[in-house]
């Protein structure tokens, strides 16, 4: 064969392979760079900060591959406990509503723990979602990457609902064979949840006598049940999902300015002890040691022996602490073992707004779980953060400070160990289970 020959079949070889990958790539998505979408731009944002931008598209993407249901609603009320607990309940919820195909959520509403007793956290008390959260950014977000979810302000708002109004029950991973199991294991069945929920209503509406499929005119209404809220493995959707998916509830806007202001006037206090940066860096510490912590859980020896000697060790030459407690009397235990042992001052947010009488009004009109979210949104921006396993608002700080470094593509925080350099947790870390281990698997950061 003459080389000139071989050359031009080479050439249109090459054409022909050229214009084929051409073509295959004018199919793909194309990527919308804007801040809120894409990879690019997105491995830059800081996850981890309480007011981060909402990314959507990895909901978008999930809500696109689900088999819609009209008519069908639920309704994700059943939760207690801390910001920790409710959080995760909610965000649990929806994520079984959207694989279930629900067309329909009823605006969730928040049950607070009992003024009197701290340790009462399924008192029927309930406050609306903006008890914690920024109600029409949960709104706007959720419209905009799942269109077909219609979100009701209240259960009276369901078109064609039973009355008097009444709901469906499910515990979700009943669903399924769940043989060998723990009890307190999350749900081995995510994927096939939704074709088990289908087959639910299927023989529940034929045993019932229940019009089937659910419509707008014969709608079914579901109500999980309590304890949902470690159950779906978070990263079984990617990383991407796992590390966005938490941005649909933002704290309410005045707390939000509030944590702010406090982290502002935290940095100022810290300033004069930061003699390399001047920065204003400081420890974030978690003292859990309220009457209503567990009794296995560490107490306040071991917690603040740990702190200190942990802050020492990771915080280099940090002599700032903010301490989030609801235990006055060992805040100041806390102080002086901090000040006496390891040269360092420690403060909490009621004393940095002793003097600034209108941010302390504004605190002190919140409850205590309120306060505990403004608490939550300092240590998110501490130079440091150390808390206690397995307290679920610790975890929760944990873990959102965990996606600072790597956004979108965060990997799994590692159980136990030394942390990521950024956070550590002390606790007990031998049984999967009874160190309730397994809610480090189940946790939206």
């Amino acid at each position: 064969m003459a080389p000139s020959m071989a050359r031009s079949r080479g050439v249109l070889a090459l054409m022909a392979i050229t214009s084929f990958v051409t073509v295959w790539l004018c199919r793909l998505p194309q990527l919308n760079l804007d801040i809120t979408r894409g990879p690019l731009l997105q491995r830059h944002l800081d996850l981890s900060l309480p007011d981060a931008p909402f990314i959507g598209w990895p909901l978008e993407r999930v809500c696109s591959e689900t088999i819609w249901t009209p008519g069908l609603v639920f309704v994700c009320d059943t939760n207690s406990g801390g910001i920790g607990n409710i959080r995760n309940y909610m965000l649990t919820c929806l994520r079984y509503a959207i694989d279930a195909g629900a067309t329909g959520l009823v605006m969730p509403r928040i049950r607070v723990r009992s003024g009197k007793d701290l340790s009462d956290i399924t008192a029927e008390n309930y406050q609306p979602f903006t008890y914690f959260f920024d109600e029409p950014h949960f709104r706007q977000s959720l419209q905009s990457s799942c269109p077909r979810i219609t979100v009701y302000d209240a259960t009276s708002d369901v078109p064609n609902a039973p009355a008097p109004f009444k709901t469906e029950e499910i515990t979700p991973k009943n669903l399924g064979r769940r043989g060998g199991c723990d009890r307190r294991d999350h749900n081995k069945h995510t994927d096939l949840f939704a074709p088990a929920f289908a087959n639910h209503l299927r023989s529940t509406a034929a045993e019932f006598n229940l019009p089937h499929p659910p419509s707008p005119e014969h709608p079914r209404i579901f109500r999980l049940t309590w304890g949902v809220q470690f159950e779906w493995p978070v990263f079984r959707d990617g990383p991407e999902f796992a590390s966005s998916f938490g941005g649909l509830l933002r704290f309410r806007p005045d707390i939000l300015a509030l944590g702010n202001k406090v982290v502002a006037h935290m940095r100022q206090y810290a300033r004069p002890f930061d003699a390399d940066s001047h920065s204003g860096r400081f420890v974030g510490y978690h003292l859990r040691t309220e009457n209503d912590a567990l009794d296995f859980w560490p107490g306040f020896a071991n917690q603040s022996k740990a702190y200190l000697a942990r802050s020492q060790q990771m915080g280099y030459d940090m002599k700032a602490g903010y301490l989030a407690t609801g235990n006055k009397t060992e805040a100041y235990k806390f102080f002086k073992d901090a000040t006496v042992l390891h040269g360092m001052r420690v403060t909490t947010k009621d004393l940095l707004l002793e003097n600034r009488k209108e941010d302390l009004a504004a605190l002190e009109k919140l409850t205590w779980d309120q306060q505990a979210v403004v608490d939550f949104i300092v240590l998110l921006q501490s130079d440091l953060f150390l808390g206690v396993s397995p307290s679920s608002f610790s975890m929760n700080v944990a873990l959102k400070r965990h996606l600072q470094a790597e956004g979108l593509h965060t990997r799994p925080w590692r159980i136990g160990g030394e942390g990521d350099g950024r956070s550590w947790l002390m606790g007990k870390y031998e049984q999967f289970w009874d160190d309730w281990l397994f809610m480090y698997e189940a946790m939206w950061p």
